[in-house]
C-alpha cells in the first residue's frame, strides 16, 4: 500500500466517533480525518482528552493524519448571515454579530492547530470563506480594486493564524472550492501570493471541485507541487448534454437529477483518478488519500466501503527504476 486511505468523518456527524471507528475498520480504512466540531473538541486543553482519541483509534487499528475545520473556517472571511448559524456551533455563532463570529472562528482555527499538535499530527484542513465570492459574476461591473480588497481582507485575517501554525509546526490546507478565496488554479495562485507564500499555507487537493468547472485538475497538482498538503478523494459527474439546471446550480439541492453536475461516490463519476495518482507520485506526495464521501443518490455505507477498496486498488508506489534501465545489463 503506497499511502494510508482515510475516511473524513464530517459526513458521518450523526454517529459517535467510536461507531465511526467500528464502521471505518470494517470498510477497510486505515484511519480517519477527524471533522470539527462533531468528532473533536478543539477547545480542550487537557492532554488526557487527546490521548483518549488516540487510544480509541488504536483500539480499532486506525490512525489520524489530519483534522478538518471546514464549517468553522468558512466563517473567518465570509459575509456572515443567518445561513452560517446552521453550520456553526453555538460557541462560534454567539449573538451572530458578524465581526464577533469571524473573530471567534479565527480563534477556533488557532485552537485547531493546537489540537493537531496534541494529536501528534501536522495538518489542519479547512475553508477560509470569502468576502468577494458574491462578486463572482461581474455584473453590475466589479472593479479590480474590489477584488483586490477581498484578497487583502483574506491576508489580514489569515496571516496571524498562519504565523501561529508555523510556530507550532502545523500546516493549514485550504480546500480549493467554490465560495472560498481560492476556487480554481488562478485564484489559488492569487491566494498564495496574498499571504506572501506563507510556509504554513497550502492546499487540500479535491478534484471534484475542479471537474465540473472545467478546470484542469491534474495540472493543479503540477502547479503547486510543494503546496499539496492533503488529498481528498471525491468524484463528480457532469452531463455531456444540456440540462435544466446549469453549472451555477439553479437553487436546487445537491442530488437533483436535473442538475448539470452532482457529486458521486469515487469511481462512479468522471474524475480520472489514475492520472491523479501518477501526478501525486511525480511530486512526491506521500500523505493520506482521504475519502470525502458525498453522493446523495447512494447508500453511504455501500459507497464508503466501495470507495476504500477502489482507492487501495488505484494507488501504487512510484517505480524506483526506469523500465529500460536494465536493457544493457
Amino acid at each position: 500500500m503506497a499511502r494510508p486511505v482515510t475516511l473524513y468523518t464530517l459526513q458521518w456527524g450523526d454517529l459517535s466517533l467510536e461507531t465511526i471507528c467500528e464502521k471505518a475498520k470494517s470498510f477497510g480504512y486505515d484511519g480517519l480525518e477527524l471533522g470539527i466540531p462533531p468528532h473533536i473538541d478543539v477547545r480542550q486543553t487537557d492532554p488526557a482528552y487527546f490521548q483518549g482519541i488516540k487510544d480509541l483509534l488504536k483500539k480499532y487499528g486506525l490512525s489520524v493524519h489530519a483534522i478538518s475545520s471546514h464549517l468553522i473556517g468558512q466563517a473567518v472571511c465570509d459575509n456572515i448571515s443567518i445561513r452560517h448559524k446552521e453550520i456553526l456551533p453555538d460557541y462560534i455563532w454567539g449573538d451572530g454579530e458578524p465581526e464577533g463570529v469571524r473573530q471567534r472562528a479565527a480563534q477556533s482555527l488557532i485552537q485547531s492547530a493546537h489540537a493537531a499538535k496534541a494529536l501528534g499530527i501536522d495538518t489542519v484542513v479547512g475553508f477560509t470563506g470569502s468576502s468577494i465570492w458574491h462578486l463572482l459574476y461581474s455584473f453590475p461591473p466589479v472593479s479590480e480594486e474590489m477584488i483586490e480588497e477581498g484578497y487583502r481582507d483574506f491576508a489580514r485575517r489569515f496571516k496571524p493564524i498562519l504565523d501561529e501554525y508555523s510556530r507550532l509546526g502545523v500546516k493549514f490546507a485550504l480546500e480549493v472550492h467554490p465560495t472560498e478565496i481560492a476556487f480554481d488554479t488562478f485564484s489559488a495562485r492569487r491566494a498564495l501570493e496574498a499571504v506572501d507564500r506563507h510556509p504554513a499555507f497550502g492546499f487540500n487537493y479535491d478534484p471534484s471541485h475542479f471537474g465540473y468547472q472545467w478546470v484542469d485538475y491534474v495540472d493543479f497538482i503540477y502547479e503547486f507541487p510543494d503546496r499539496i498538503f492533503h488529498v481528498h478523494i471525491k468524484d463528480v459527474y457532469w452531463s455531456d448534454t444540456p440540462k435544466q439546471v446549469g453549472v451555477f446550480g439553479g437553487h436546487v439541492t445537491f442530488g437533483d437529477p436535473r442538475r448539470y453536475w452532482n457529486f458521486r461516490s469515487p469511481g462512479r463519476g468522471k474524475i480520472k483518478f489514475e492520472e491523479i495518482i501518477r501526478a501525486l507520485n511525480s511530486i512526491g506526495y506521500n500523505g493520506p488519500l482521504s475519502v470525502e464521501w458525498e453522493d446523495s443518490a447512494m447508500d453511504r455505507e455501500q459507497g464508503a466501503r466501495e470507495a476504500a477498496q477502489l482507492v487501495k486498488t488505484l494507488d501504487f508506489k512510484p517505480s524506483a527504476i526506469a523500465f529500460d534501465s536494465n536493457f544493457g545489463a
